[in-house]
Order: structure tokens, then sequence, then C-alpha cells
């Protein structure tokens, strides 16, 4: 009997996909197959076949799979691909990566130098895919990625970034991945929907596909050569599974029931047995021929994984070179293991079911001593447990029994990953470390744990199991915990309710930290204690939570310069940046600056990425630019900061209605609330809120903008940050766009008495802007008011800014300064271009004081607003501005059918549906009689039509009308 088929059976269709994707790559073409199907079905099968079809053509061939034992750990199965690059031969040229090779470090050791420049995964999938492309030197790749589905977050992370952007480079992306729900899955799942990666599902063979399976296993000509009892039988044991296929054969020859003699292959006995412990003895069957040394080296295989160290295996086994390889290439015969090439130390199980049946012969006492051995054996060869070295020593350490040095080693384990910004593996491995020390009964050990997963949790937004482990700490508290340690712990549950919303809870956290260090002092956990502290004080109600936050923030930042605390200094800069933005935006990005150096430094992924989402909202509030928020997301999104992505989105649902993209907003908004929501985000979901309380307000829709200040409410929405933007974005807008001024006026005096009982240092809620306006219009306001307002940071921020320019355009008309009014109206009218409800609203508000004092485009300014306002059905404004026209003794136009086909340039200048067809006729340069003829019309009606257009457009003539018309047919 064959070991494989000689050819695949049933894997035509993926076959040829795979060598079309591999001849495009050579030519340049790169690409991305997931190959999808369940464990057994020939995937890895298949991807041996495109290795070999790689290598024959002269591609570099790159291999790596993902952790199939323990907790995943970051980046292994990029590293295993990239490290064969780095065994001899011709040396790297890594001149092309420029400043992308120290980045590098993360994947490769011989590279790493200690900093990392960015914790971003773009910029490190960037790295991989230059790195990529220097090493490929003209010649087609294959990255071959097997088991994705066991792969940890941040190489999904990376990967993410390759699928995007491999289209037009010489390599192919093939990945391995099962069925099962993974975040693998999903990520090839989604890549197919935005066409940037083609997904093979292989499907389980069919009865005729099994049956030419089996008779080519069996050497014979045909299914009719072999038994019709043997097709039954694996047809209904393997439901298709080319891998159970062969087992089930291998188990059948084995057991002696499928024999082959003279006149061919024959049944002797009964095939039907339990699947299960058929191919377990199977197994086992063909593992008794190694001999008893080979039983021993593989059970010790088994232990470590399914995937194993030889040098590790040796150590542990205290075999010699020559028998450890005659018995692996034993193995190898027996289609029990594999070289796990290109990785020339590492071996593997060639499926996992040969680890399980290995498992069912051993005690779990045996289990235990060879763990024991294999961890003693990492520890000894790996000093410093470096890589995923750690946690493999720390599985092998809980299989052993010993549960309090595994609960540790999780915990290193754990620690580095945060450190380095991977949220999903730390999360995995910390909370693997918690569930050991605290069944340990190891309190101090514990306690050390929790002051990593508890910041962790909060990230990736698991505030429930964070909040449930905070009901243990009286129980640590009485278990010996020193001041310091528990004060911390206090201190950092204190954190992660302010993360969540919970003012009180923080409070009461940071009140019990301060009672236990009042015990004990310890200025630096005291700085800790404070930083916290004023973020909490910052969101707590109150008349003077400003001063307090920065009281404390500055207190936390000094102490932590003299204690060396950078990640306590990260966080008080930031806070002191967001306080000092009011007073002056060079001080709030010198703080900041100084934070994200901080972090860079000191190798703060976390720090760094709050630092720069802070700078990104300075930004977005200065000039309306969202695309460093956008960068600042997709950071977040790759570190799994839960909490800085779902804040980003609100920031971005806000932004999208204010430049009028309301069905963005609706959408986003939608998506952002049902996980801020299940989440408890309380802080996004009240900007959520009140972000869409201002979409309905800007439709005004009165009814359904309070509907969504009243779930706003229900937030812990009063006193809140987020308050007084829900009364000038929403409730003073609504009021406007009612044209009810007076009432708008209210609510923003509402907005100011807000922040004088509760600061918010949230600064579009009208009184540095929009108020300005209003009261200059009703003559409340004069130009000593207008140059305070101006003198501050806030007034110039851009949604600011358009209102202030506007009301400085009124007080200059009013001083006889038509000319520099105007200018002062260009000059706002280009800070409002992002933001077309606001430019509008703007133009309506000033046009009754520009034709009152005779200066500006009045008449022109209404028909833009009015233009606009009709068109999106807010009918107080549209009759106002018809209503103001007729004041100033323009002619008010009626909105026919097809008006909206009219360029908006041309229907703000009042064409008319008639006129307009017409002056599209003018390109031709036709006469009236031809236009008339044309249209159906007299050709004095058509020389009547474009001598308004003349008027109306502006025109010297004739000529130049014909002109502008052939310009807009351009």
């Amino acid at each position: 009997m064959r070991s494989h088929a000689p050819s695949l059976v049933g894997r035509d269709l993926q076959l040829s996909l795979l060598e079309s994707a591999l001849a495009e790559a050579r030519e340049g073409r790169g690409g991305v197959v997931f190959l999808v199907g369940e464990a057994g079905v020939g995937k890895s099968r298949l991807a041996a076949e495109a290795v070999g079809g790689a290598l024959g053509s002269g591609m570099w061939v790159l291999r790596g799979r993902s952790s199939t034992t323990g907790p995943a750990v970051p980046f292994r199965p990029l590293t295993e691909a990239l490290m064969p690059l780095f065994r001899g031969g011709e040396p790297l040229d890594d001149a092309a990566l420029g400043p992308y090779r120290s980045v590098l470090g993360r994947l490769i050791p011989e590279w790493d130098t200690g900093e990392r420049e960015s914790s971003s995964m773009v910029i490190l999938g960037e790295a991989v895919l230059r790195l990529l492309l220097a090493a490929g030197r003209g010649q087609g790749q294959l990255l071959l990625l097997e088991d994705l589905h066991d792969a940890d977050p941040e190489t999904l992370e990376v990967l993410e970034y390759l699928v995007d952007h491999l289209e037009y480079t010489p390599v192919l992306l093939l990945a391995t991945v099962r069925t099962d729900f993974s975040d693998a899955l999903d990520l090839a799942q989604s890549a197919r929907r935005r066409g940037v990666a083609t997904l093979a599902e292989l499907p389980p063979l069919t009865r005729a596909q099994v049956e030419e399976m089996t008779a080519a296993h069996l050497g014979v000509d045909g299914p009719e050569q072999v038994p019709p009892a043997v097709p039954d039988r694996l047809w209904e044991d393997s439901a298709g599974s080319p891998y159970l296929v062969e087992e089930l054969l291998q188990s059948m020859i084995g057991a002696g029931t499928l024999v082959q003699g003279g006149d061919g292959w024959r049944t002797v006995g009964d095939l039907r047995r339990d699947v299960s412990s058929t191919l377990a003895r199977g197994i086992l069957r063909r593992i008794d021929r190694l001999g008893a040394q080979g039983l021993t080296l593989l059970s010790a295989a088994a232990v470590l994984g399914r995937r194993f160290s030889l040098t590790v295996l040796q150590h542990m086994t205290g075999v010699e070179d020559r028998t450890l390889l005659s018995h692996l290439h034993a193995g190898v015969a027996a289609r029990l293991v594999i070289p796990d090439e290109p990785a020339p130390d590492w071996y593997s199980f060639r499926h996992s079911p040969t680890v399980e049946a290995l498992f069912t012969q051993m005690t779990p006492g045996q289990r235990a001593e060879l763990a024991r051995r294999g961890a003693r054996a990492v520890e000894e060869l790996h000093p410093g447990l470096e890589g995923d070295w750690c946690a493999l020593a720390a599985g092998l350490r809980c299989e052993a029994g010993d549960r309090v040095e595994a609960g540790r080693l999780y915990a290193d384990a754990g620690g580095r990953a945060l450190a380095a910004g991977a949220l999903g593996s730390a999360v995995t491995l910390l909370s693997r470390a918690e569930e050991l020390l605290a069944e340990a009964g190891d309190p101090q050990a514990r306690a050390a744990v929790l002051e990593d997963l508890l910041p962790a949790l909060a990230e990736a937004g698991d505030f429930a199991r964070a909040f449930e482990l905070a009901e243990d700490l009286h129980a640590l508290g009485g278990a010996g915990l020193n001041a310091v340690r528990l004060a911390t712990l206090h201190s950092r549950l204190a954190k992660v309710a302010h993360t969540a919303g919970r003012w009180s809870d923080g409070n009461r956290q940071v009140a019990r930290a301060r009672e236990v260090l009042a015990t004990a002092p310890d200025e630096a956990t005291a700085a800790a204690v404070d930083v916290t502290a004023a973020y909490l004080a910052l969101d707590t109600p109150g008349p003077d939570r400003t001063q307090h936050a920065e009281k404390l923030a500055r207190s936390a930042a000094d102490a932590a310069e003299r204690h060396g605390l950078p990640v306590v200094a990260c966080q008080a800069w930031e806070l002191l940046a967001t306080v000092a933005r009011e007073r002056d935006p060079e001080e709030s990005a010198d703080m900041l600056r100084q934070a994200l150096l901080t972090a860079e430094r000191h190798r703060l992924p976390l720090q760094r990425m709050y630092a720069a989402t802070r700078m990104s909202g300075n930004a977005w509030l200065a000039e309306g630019d969202a695309s460093g928020l956008l960068a600042a997301r997709e950071e977040a999104l790759r570190l799994g900061s839960v909490n800085i992505v779902h804040t980003v989105d609100g920031i971005l649902v806000l932004d999208a209605v204010l430049r009028g993209d309301h069905a963005t907003a609706r959408s986003a908004a939608a998506d952002c609330l049902a996980v801020a929501r299940r989440l408890r985000l309380a802080p996004v979901v009240r900007y959520v809120l009140m972000a869409r309380a201002t979409l309905e307000a800007h439709h005004a829709d009165r009814a359904a903008m309070e509907a969504t200040l009243a779930a706003f409410a229900e937030w812990d929405g009063t006193g809140s940050q987020e308050e007084p933007l829900s009364l000038g974005l929403a409730r003073a807008f609504c009021a406007l766009l009612e044209e009810d001024r007076d009432l708008a006026r209210a609510e923003l005096r509402a907005v100011r008495a807000l922040e004088a009982d509760n600061p918010s240092t949230y600064h579009l809620g009208g009184i540095h802007g929009l108020v300005l306006l209003l009261d200059v219009l009703a003559g409340d306001a004069d130009r000593t008011r207008h140059e305070e307002i101006t003198a501050t940071a806030m007034a110039r921020m851009r949604w600011n800014r358009q209102f202030v320019l506007l009301a400085d355009a009124v007080l200059l008309g009013r001083e006889g300064a038509g000319p520099r009014a105007v200018a002062a109206v260009e000059a706002a009218l280009a800070a409002a271009e992002p933001y077309p409800l606001a430019r509008h609203l703007g133009l309506r508000l000033i046009a009754d004081a520009a034709h009152q004092d005779g200066w500006g485009d009045a008449v022109g300014w209404l028909r833009q607003a009015e233009h606009y306002f009709h068109e999106r059905d807010v009918a107080a404004v549209t009759g106002a501005c018809r209503a103001a026209l007729r004041r100033f003794g323009a002619p008010v136009h009626q909105h026919r059918s097809g008006t909206r086909s009219i360029p908006r340039e041309l229907r703000a200048q009042g064409v008319t549906v008639r006129e307009f067809d017409v002056f599209r006729l003018l390109a031709e340069r036709l006469s009236n009689k031809d236009i008339a003829d044309r249209l159906f019309i007299s050709p004095r009606t058509a020389e009547k039509h474009i001598a308004s257009l003349i008027t109306k457009t502006g025109a010297a003539n004739r000529a130049d009308l014909c002109a502008r018309s052939a310009a807009f047919r351009e």
C-alpha cells in the first residue's frame, strides 16, 4: 500500500487555482489564497503541493506554523517563516528597508536593538512587506502560513495589512484555516468580501472520490478492484475526510481485516469497529514497530506539543544523536512525524490524533513526569525563556502539576505581551496565570498578576471580568499583602472604573488606596494613585474639577520624574495637555510630544497610542482634520485597545454629522452603540448619543432629538463632559433650524451656566463661537466682547472659528468697513468649507445684517442658503430665506421638477429649469430659432431666457455665455 495517493483526489479545482496564483506571483502580480476546511480535509497536503510547485519553478518559499499547544505567542508563525532568510546563503541586502529594519526587531532577533520605533501593526506590516520584497531578489515568493486558526491576534493584525497590499508584488500568501470559528476565519472571509483574497474551500470528498482515493492508496487500477465492504466502511466512518480515509485504511491493514493476496485485496473478519479506538490502535500499532525507545521518544515529544524541538527532546530524554535521528527517521517512514521545514531543529506530528493516541497509553503520572523533564530541559537550554519558550515552559509546568510555577511563568509571558502592546495575547496569558495562582492559593503572586491583568482587561473592554476580579480585593487585603501592592491594586481598579465611566466607583477605589498608603506612605505608589485620581476628577461633576485634576496630574508628573515612573509620567502629561489645550495649543502639543517621546524611549506602546490619539484629537479640533484619528484608530485596533477604538469612533460619528455625511454617521453610530452598550463603555455611549442627537437636530427633528437626549441622560449624562455639547450642538442648532433664535440663545446661556458649574474639556458647545455671533446679531455683544473671545485658544478651533469670523464681519459692516466685512465672510466660508449645514446657516444668519448695513451680497447668500435648506426639507429656514428675499425686493424662484439637475453654482444664481435647458444648448452655439425648435418654444422666449442668463451669471455677452456652457459640459 502507498503511504500517499499518487495524486490528490478531488482537488483539481484548488490545484488549478494555486498553479495560476503561483504563476501570477512570478509575474509580479501577487495575492492571497486562504485554504479553508475542516481538520483532516487535506489543507496541509494541498499546501505541500503548492510548495513543491513553487520550488520547482525557482520561487522562494517561506513557511511558518501557528502554535497548536498552549496560549498563542505573538508573531510566532511570522518569525518562523522569516528566520530562514538569515540562515546562511547570500546575505540579505537590508539597505532597501531603511527605517523599517529596526521595526523588524520584533520578529528578527538579529535585528532587535531593544528600541521600538512604533508599536503600530500597520508599520510592522509594511516592514514585513518590504522585507519580503527585499528578500525576493526579483523572484516570485510563496509565504505559507499554516494553522492560522491557532494564530495570535498580533500575527493576524500584521496579516490583515499584508492581505491588503500584496496585489502588485511578486509574493503569494497561502494560508490554511480551519472552518471552526476563529479570528483567522473572520479575516479570510472579510478579505474575500473586499476582493483582496481568494478563499478556496475544501469540501469533504464525495463517495466516488473516497472510492478513487482508496484504489489509489491500495495501488489498484480502479475502485472495482477494492472489496465492496471497504469503501462502504470508509465512506460511513470518514464522512469524506481524506485523513480519516488514510488512517482507517491503515488500521484495517494493520488489524489484518484487509489483506493482499495473489488475487488482490480481500477482507477478513468484521470491518465494523469504533472509529476513534480504531484510529488509536492503528497509530499505536505503528508506534510499537519503532520499539520501546521509539515509543518513549515519541511520548516525550507528544508532551512537548504537536511541534517539538529536537534539542529539547534530546535534553529531556538523554538519547544520543544517532539513536534520536534513527527513531525520528523511522517515525517519518511510518508517517507519524514529519520534518518541520525550514526549521532544521524542529519536527511535528503529522496529525493531532497521533498525539492523542500517545496520550492514551500514558498514565497521568507518566505524563506529569515527562512534562516536568520537558520544562526543566526548556529552562536549562533557554534560561531567559525568550519568545514562546516562556509559554511552553508554563504549559509543561502546569501539566507536571506545578501550578504555582506555571502561573508565574504565564504571568511573565503575559507581562511581556502587555509591554509589547499585544493585548489579546496578554489577556489570554495573564488570565491563565490568575486562574492557576488563585487555585494554588498564592495571594502574593496572584496580586502581582492582577496589577497587569486589570488594565489589560480594561483596554480590551472586558469590564465585567475586571470588576468580577475586583470582588476578591478585600480577601487579598487580608492575605498579608503589603500596603504598596494593595494600594496599587485599588489604583488599577480605579483606572478600570474611569475607563468604564463609573466615576463614583473609581473615586471609592482611590479613597481606599489612599487609606492603605496612610499606614505606609510611598511616594511612587502615591503618584500612580494621583494620576488616576486626576482623570477621575476631570470627569466627576464639580465646579473646580479642571483645576483639581491639573493639580493632581502636576503632582504625579513631578513624582514620576523623581522616581523614574514612565507610565505615570505619560498619563500625567496627557491629562495636562488636555487641560492646557484651552489656554495654549502649543503648550498642549509640547506636553503630548513629551509623553510620546517618553513612551517611545521606554517602549510603552499603549501609552504611545494614547499620546498619538490625543495629538490627533487636537488636530481635529484645530482644523477639522480627521486623518490622524483614523490612523490612531488603526493602531488601537491592532493593539487591541477596545476603549480607544470606540472613543475614536464616537468622534468620527460627530465629524460625519458636522460634515453633513448623515448616512455614514447614522450607520456608524448604530454600530458603535451596539458594542459600547454591551461593553458598558459609558463615556463612549454618551458621546455617540450626543452625536446622534446632533444628527437629529440637524434634520430639525425635535422629537427624535429629545428621545435621543433622554437616552443620553440615562447614561449619567447630567454633569458629564458631553452635556454642554448636547445643548450647544443639538438643542441650539435645532432651535436655529426652527428659526427660533431666542430659544437658541437660551440654550447657549444654559451651556455657559453648565460650564461654570462643571468645566468641560470639550470646546464645541457654542460658547466660544456661535453664541458670539447670535449676540452680535441681537446687538448684545460689541467689539470688546468679540476681542475677549477671539483671544482664547478655543475660538481658533475650526468649528468655532467660522462663527467668530462671521461675527467679526457683522461688526465690521456696522462700523462701515464693508470690504473688510466681505473679506471676513470669505474667511468664514473657507473655515466652514467642511461643514455645509453650518456654512449655509451662517449665511442665512448674517444676510439681514448685511442688507441693512449695505455690504456684501445678501441676496446671493440667501439664495445659496435657500437652495441648501430646500433640498434638505428644512421648511422653517427655507421659508425664512424666501421671506427675506421678498423683503429685499429680490425675485423668489419656484422649485420646479428637475431643479436638482441644475449645477449648484447656477442654482445659487437663480437659474430656472427652463433657463438651464437653454444654457445647455448654447454650448453648441445655436441660433435663437434653433434653440426654440429644440425646446418647442418661440424664438422670442429663447431670447428672453438668454438675456436673463447673461444677467444672472454675470456673463459679458452671448459669446461669453456660450463659452461658459461649453465649460460646464466638460
